[in-house]
């Protein structure tokens, strides 16, 4: 399968989706604050990060947050840390994602190849994950092989 993936991608990386700078919010922001942020720049997934030393303490996915507001499971007014997702560290292997991994990891990552979950986006860090450069989700993957030639 990495040798389909291989030339799929011809050596591209994940730098070469190009993409955006992540945007993350804190703990104790209201949703209403992070929602308008993400309308703004038209972003599916917020990262959120710990006021005091800006760790990676989970995300945001918009979409599900638009069904909890519709559910009234959250208000607007509620802070950020009653509809985010937390990452789960214990017991789990992180795989870095860095803007020099391949896209056929990416891929992989994505399709949860090597035991893990399958995953719609991935956080974008340097390679000591001490700073938050991106997120690309399975969407971009997707629209960087529509407009690459065969």
């Amino acid at each position: 399968m990495d040798a389909i993936w291989a030339n799929k991608y011809r050596g591209a990386t994940v730098e070469d989706l190009d993409p955006p700078p992540a945007l993350s919010t804190k703990l104790t922001n209201p949703i209403s604050n992070a929602l308008m942020n993400a309308y703004e720049r038209d972003y599916t997934h917020l990262t959120v990060v710990s006021a005091d030393t800006r760790g990676l303490l989970g995300y945001l996915n918009i979409p599900r947050l638009k069904e909890l507001l519709k559910d009234g499971a959250v208000k607007d007014s509620d802070p950020v840390e009653k509809a985010m997702q937390r990452f789960r560290r214990r017991g789990k292997i992180y795989r870095i994602i860095t803007m020099d991994t391949p896209l056929e990891d990416l891929e992989g990552f994505f399709a949860g190849v090597g035991g893990s979950e399958p995953q719609d986006f991935a956080v974008v860090t340097d390679g000591n994950r001490r700073f938050v450069l991106g997120v690309v989700t399975k969407g971009d993957l997707e629209e960087f092989i529509k407009r690459r030639p065969a």
